[in-house]
This record gives C-alpha cells, structure tokens and sequence, in this order.
C-alpha cells in the first residue's frame, strides 16, 4: 500500500475536553520524524458538542452513540479534507465515549469505513482495541510518538511529556534507548482528571467552554481538604501503566457543589497539579525538564501550581519548538504509518500490555 521510506501522514484528534477535531500532517517513516506539516482546527459548535456529550459513557448500542458518531465523522471529514490531498494516508483516532480496559473494553465513536470513503483515502483507526484485546490498558497511545519527539528536540536526557487535556496522561521517555519498545525506553500513563472537571464546572454554572487562562481558578482560594481526599482514591496508588476514562472522577464535581465559582475552579485545578504531582513519584528517574501539551499548558494557574508541586523545570513544548495545540494529531499520523507498516504501537512499558503489540485497522476507499 505504501512506498518504502518516509511519507506525510495526515492524523486527526478529537480529545476528551470536546472543544474541537485537530488534524495535522507528519512527514516519517514510522521512525523519524523528518518534518511536521500544515494544520486545520475545526471546533465544534455546541449542537455537535451537545450530541457528543450525550453519549459520553455510553458503549455502541447506546441510545446517542449514533448521533454522536455522526457530528464526530462530519467533522473530522470537513477540517481534514482540505489537507488530505497531501498525505498517503490518515490516522483517525475518534471521540472515545467509554473507556473500561478490565471490563467491557474501549469504546471510540467514528466509523474509519466511512471516513475512507469520504476523503477518498486510507483511513487507519480503531487503535485502541487490539492492546486491550490482549491485556492492556489501550491508553496513553502517543509514546512512541514521544520517544520520536524527543529524538526531533536533540534531547539527550530523560524527559517528560505531559498532556493535559479532558484527562491528563504523560510519557517519561530516554532518548539513549534505541527503540520506544525496548524496556526502559518509555514509562507512559494517564495521571488523573485534568481539564474536563473545570469545563464541566464553568459549562454549568457559567456558560462557558473553559477557564480562560486560568483566570477564575487564580481568583479562588483551593480547598485543600477536598484535595487531600481526591488523593487518596486507590488509582493513586495503582503502579503504572494505567488509564482513566473521562468520568471516572466525576464525584469531584459534587463535592465542590458547595464552593463559589472561584474556589470551586480553583480546587479542581489544584486536583489536576496534584495528581500530575503522584504520577511524578514513578519517574525511573529525574527528567531534563517537563514539557507540557494540551489544552493545559494555557492555564496559567495550572501551570503555576506544577511548577510549584514538581522538581523539573516546567515549560510548554513550544519551548523545545513543538507545537503543543497539534501534538495529539500529529501522533495519529505517525502512528497510522506505523501499523500501514506492521510496527508495534504500544509496550508493556506505556500501556501494560503483556508484549510490543501494533494496533489499528486500515480502511481502503471503494
């Protein structure tokens, strides 16, 4: 299907914060990055967010999976169309509605069938349901992209990727290692809630998409108790990997029910830092830095508190001249070369998965 050597891949990210679809091209062998591409951002308006957001938790006979899963492809077809022309291929990761990897498994709403037609392309998609078919967590799935990333930076040392979006996760990689599988190479796992229960907190009480900059959270003053006992939920004390899905700390939402708006943003925030705080006490060890990505990395309040909280000097990843608003998309492009190319996607070491395994399947247009 493909030439040998590096190609542009087009990848696409719908997170868990639902503000919008990102794409992005990536020019790479399933390797090296050789050189990042255009992008597009097509946010979605709040009836798709609205049928998205309904179907949130549900698995694929839910009575809203199939809205969901139409403002999801519309979507995705409308911002990656105009750069599809340019790449060999997509990689279409879907809104993941469910996420269960010990019970029912993992659920992403998008059909790749579709979209392959639609763009008149080779979609890859479903990345997920292979690792958790065979043990693993399905998730965090952008390491290996980190392990490329940090080989692009120059870096020498351990350093750490930190995504905050809905949910936060992060890659400890060693760029000394030879290969993002080998052990020791890469320790990836989801941290905790990160930005989704301050959406969720501002859509309610204030009509709005999130905290700008932090600004509402700066005001309040955290309530440290509440803090105190969102960390002492078992998941803190779980090794990695392991993953969450968007809703797994929902009751963080009614136990600030009783705070102002400030406080109340304010606590939440500091629940984000402080579990980004636990995930650091599994560092095999100290990294150079910690670059931040996602949605986060503009909160301004947030990005204090890790300061304060971690040993590493904490920065955006455009210090290390990144582009932290695509990275997600850019690592659906990348890893879409990988399985069009039988590499593996994930490791014991990111996902927990029992061996290196390559997921994702490839929809080929009539």
């Amino acid at each position: 299907m493909m030439k040998t050597g590096s190609i542009w891949a087009l990848g696409a990210m719908s997170g868990t914060s639902l503000d919008g679809v990102d794409a992005a091209l990536v020019l790479t062998d399933g390797h090296r990055i050789e050189a990042f591409g255009d992008t597009a951002y097509r946010p979605y308006p709040e009836a798709e967010r609205a049928a998205i957001r309904a179907a949130l938790g549900q698995w694929p006979e839910g009575p809203d999976v199939a809205a969901a899963a139409r403002a999801v492809e519309a979507a995705h077809a409308e911002v990656l169309a105009p750069l599809a022309p340019r790449a060999a291929l997509v990689g279409f990761h879907g809104q993941t509605l469910a996420h269960d990897p010990a019970g029912r498994g993992t659920h992403q709403a998008g059909d790749g069938a579709r979209l392959a037609e639609l763009l008149q392309k080779p979609v890859v998609w479903d990345f997920r349901s292979a690792d958790v078919r065979l043990g693993g967590q399905g998730a965090p799935l952008a390491p290996f992209f980190h392990f490329a990333c940090a080989h692009w930076t120059g870096a020498r040392r351990p350093v750490v990727f930190l995504n905050l979006g809905g949910v936060g996760n992060l890659t400890w990689v060693d760029p000394a290692q030879p290969a993002p599988d080998v052990p020791g190479a890469c320790l990836a796992f989801d941290t905790g809630p990160a930005n989704a229960p301050v959406n969720d907190l501002v859509t309610r009480r204030l009509d709005l998409s999130h905290d700008e900059a932090g600004r509402l959270a700066g005001e309040g003053a955290a309530d440290e108790a509440i803090v105190a006992d969102f960390l002492a939920h078992p998941y803190f004390l779980k090794m990695p990997p392991k993953s969450l899905d968007r809703n797994d700390f929902h009751g963080l939402l009614d136990r600030v029910a009783g705070l102002s708006d400030a406080d109340a943003a304010a606590t939440l925030t500091l629940a984000a830092a402080a579990a980004v705080g636990r995930g650091a006490d599994h560092f095999p060890s100290p990294p150079e830095r910690i670059l931040v990505t996602g949605g986060g990395r503009h909160n301004l309040t947030l990005m204090a508190m890790l300061d304060d909280l971690l040993d590493a000097p904490v920065a955006a990843v455009e210090d290390a001249g990144l582009n932290g608003d695509m990275l997600e998309a850019q690592a659906f492009g990348y890893l879409a070369v990988r399985v069009a190319r039988g590499l593996p996607t994930s490791c014991p070491g990111t996902t927990g998965v029992a061996a290196a395994v390559g997921g994702g399947q490839i929809a080929t247009p009539s």
